[in-house]
C-alpha cells in the first residue's frame, strides 16, 4: 500500500477515514483491525463546561483507542494513576492494533432535563436510532466488520444499542460500544474526589475529563458548587428518570473538586482501560454471518397438551 493507506505509524495506531482516497479504501479496510466511531452530543453542561463536552470526550478517547506501539500495561499495574510503563529508552515496544477513525456523530437525543437549556441541540430518539443505524451499517458495508463506538453522552447508550442490534441482524459485524464514563469505577472516583458525589451531569468527574483534553474550554470559576440530590439509599442497580431533579440547573455537582491534575489522571486511566478492551476484542474470533433462516423444524412442538415456556410454571388443570 502507498499514500494514506501506508500511514499507520510503526506499531499500529489510527488513520482518519476522511483522508483515505476512495481508490485505497479496500486496501485500508483489509489491513485494518477495526474502525472507530465517536458519538457525542451538543448539550448544556452548565456555565463552566463547553456545549461540546460530550463530543470532546468521545473524540478524545476514540483517538486514544489505539496508539503507535501501544505498550500500555494492564490498568491494575504501572503507576498508581494508571500511567503506562515503558521499557528503557522511553518508547513502548508492543505492537498495537491498526484502526480507522471515522468522523464523529455530533448530535444526539437529549433528555428532558437538558433540552430546555441554552445551546442544547436535541434530535428525536426515533430519528437518532435510524440515523445511527444508517451510519453504523455504512461503515460496516465499507469493509469494516469490527466497529468500536466510543460514547460521550449517556443518553446515546440506548439509541446506539438499538441501532447496533438492528445492523447486526443485517450484516456480519462485531459492534463494540464503550462509554468512557464507565471506564473509571465509582470506587476509583471516590478515591480521587473523596466522599462527596462526583459523577453527575456536569459534575467533578465529567469536568475533570474535559480538563484532561481541553482545559482551555473549561471555566472553573464560572459556578459555585451545586450539591446534587442524593442517590437512593440502596445498593441495587436502577435507572431513575425524572423531569427535573432538585437541585438542578441543567447540571449539578461539586466543581471545586475538579482540577487539571485530576483530569490528567482520569484521561490516562480511562484511555488505558479502553485500549485493554480493544486489544481483547480484536484478538477474539470474528462472528458468524446473520441468518434469515426460520427456526429449526426437526423438533416439532407437542400437540397433545398446552404449550408452556421453558422454566415456566406447569399449566393449571381445568376444573
Amino acid at each position: 500500500m502507498d499514500g494514506v493507506s501506508a500511514a499507520w505509524p510503526t506499531g499500529g495506531g489510527l488513520v482518519p477515514a476522511a483522508r483515505i482516497p476512495g481508490g485505497e479504501l479496500a486496501a485500508v479496510a483489509e489491513a485494518a483491525d477495526f474502525a472507530v466511531l465517536p458519538v457525542g452530543a451538543v448539550e448544556w453542561h452548565g456555565p463552566h463546561l463547553p456545549l461540546g463536552t460530550d463530543l470532546i470526550l468521545a473524540e478524545g478517547f476514540a483517538a486514544e483507542s489505539a496508539i503507535p506501539g501501544d505498550g500500555a500495561v494492564p490498568s491494575g499495574g504501572g503507576t498508581p494513576d494508571g500511567t503506562a510503563t515503558t521499557p528503557a529508552g522511553g518508547r513502548p515496544t508492543a505492537v498495537g492494533p491498526r484502526g480507522v477513525l471515522f468522523p464523529a456523530v455530533p448530535y444526539a437525543a437529549c433528555p428532558g432535563q437538558t433540552r430546555p437549556w441554552p445551546g442544547t441541540v436535541a434530535i428525536r430518539p426515533e430519528i437518532a436510532v435510524g440515523y445511527l443505524a444508517d451510519v453504523i451499517e455504512g461503515i460496516v458495508a465499507a469493509g469494516f466488520p469490527r466497529l468500536l463506538i466510543v460514547n460521550g453522552h449517556d443518553a446515546n447508550m440506548s439509541t446506539v444499542r438499538a441501532a447496533m442490534e438492528w445492523v447486526s441482524g443485517r450484516r456480519t459485524a462485531s459492534l463494540l460500544l464503550v462509554n468512557w464514563f464507565q471506564l473509571v469505577t465509582p470506587a476509583e472516583t471516590a478515591e480521587l474526589y473523596g466522599p462527596l458525589p462526583a459523577r453527575g451531569h456536569g459534575g467533578a468527574y465529567e469536568t475533570s475529563g474535559v480538563l484532561g483534553f481541553a482545559a482551555d474550554a473549561v471555566r472553573l470559576d464560572a459556578v459555585a458548587d451545586l450539591p446534587p440530590r442524593p442517590k437512593l439509599p440502596v445498593t441495587h442497580p436502577y435507572v431513575l428518570v425524572e423531569s427535573r431533579p432538585d437541585p438542578w440547573q441543567g447540571w449539578s455537582g461539586h466543581i471545586s473538586l475538579a482540577d487539571e491534575a485530576a483530569g490528567r489522571r482520569v484521561r490516562r486511566l480511562a484511555a488505558t482501560r479502553l485500549r485493554e478492551v480493544v486489544a481483547a476484542w480484536v484478538a477474539g474470533p470474528p462472528p458468524a454471518p446473520p441468518t434469515d433462516a426460520p427456526l429449526p423444524t426437526d423438533a416439532p412442538l407437542p400437540t397433545d397438551g398446552p404449550v408452556r415456556a421453558a422454566g415456566g410454571p406447569e399449566p393449571e388443570e381445568a376444573p
